[in-house]
């Protein structure tokens, strides 16, 4: 056996070398090309230090992103978060065409952003379904893609679509560990519904809502598809977020430096909070 000491290290290589080229290997590059002024074109890459970084705070475009992506993370864990606990608090109880009810909570969850997203532009073009609605009322018709002030809320309702299932697919899974014999206990006690809830169920929830928390943190600051098919950042970069202006920048605009530094932020604000995660799990390993 001491002869096949590598044979576990061979195993390991080939997905630690794939890693290294699909994931480490751009990450350094892009944070190299952050540095420069790099067009995607030209072979010639000159330094410019952190000239792109400065240039960052003083455009008004990157600032709407960065404010727009702040926005996406409110709605997904001030909406999301919770409204995907209340739908996985109903459909956890015992009631006639209760597996139906969570099949058809659970469909968007199959459909990508960017099915998503040519659905919802249908549904909120001036003369969609959703505005043709609103005229039963006397409301007259919104340009909710086409209003500044109003297109990031409704590109965030578009992805609250889908990630509503996804937080009520963390909570179901979390509710089926909690011990029914506690919530039995407390009931013989007689607390009611609520304090049941608040101090029996959503203290043995804690895991499953840091989880649903930090993946709709994640998913909030990676928003991208669904910008793209809806807006394309528009109008006038009002709906832009952080991975689309990066987009148009370094692919639209042949600025592949100051992309780049846009990505390295990106990375920097998402990786603070995986770190964060990190931390608290281990933390509650240790105790």
């Amino acid at each position: 056996m001491r002869g096949k000491w590598w044979v576990p290290y061979a195993f390991l290589a080939p997905p630690l070398v794939m890693y290294s080229i699909w994931v480490l290997l751009p990450i350094f590059q892009t944070l190299y090309l952050s540095f420069t002024n790099w067009d995607g074109v030209s072979p010639s890459i000159n330094f410019v230090g952190l000239s792109n970084f400065k240039r960052l705070f003083e455009d008004p475009y990157f600032v709407t992103s960065l404010w727009n992506n702040v926005k996406w993370l409110v709605g997904f864990t001030m909406i999301s978060v919770p409204g995907g606990l209340g739908i996985a608090m109903f459909l956890n109880q015992k009631f006639t065409g209760s597996k139906v009810y969570k099949v058809l909570m659970y469909l968007p969850m199959t459909l990508s952003f960017v099915v998503i997203g040519q659905m919802w532009s249908w549904i909120l073009e001036p003369q969609g379904a959703l505005n043709s609605f609103l005229n039963l009322f006397g409301i007259h018709e919104i340009g909710w893609l086409s209003d500044p002030d109003i297109v990031t809320y409704s590109l965030i309702m578009a992805a609250l679509w889908r990630q509503i299932p996804y937080a009520m697919v963390i909570f179901l899974a979390g509710l089926n560990q909690v011990p029914s014999e506690l919530v039995e206990a407390a009931y013989v006690d007689g607390a009611n519904s609520w304090q049941r809830f608040f101090h029996v169920i959503l203290p043995m929830l804690r895991p499953a809502t840091v989880v649903a928390i930090t993946v709709n943190i994640i998913d909030s600051l990676r928003a991208f598809d669904i910008v793209y098919v809806m807006t394309r950042g528009g109008p006038f970069y009002s709906s832009s977020v952080m991975a689309n202006y990066m987009y148009i920048q370094a692919f639209n605009n042949y600025q592949m430096g100051y992309g780049a530094a846009i990505a390295v932020i990106q990375f920097l604000i998402t990786l603070g909070f995986i770190v964060i995660y990190m931390r608290n799990v281990l933390r509650r390993e240790e105790a």
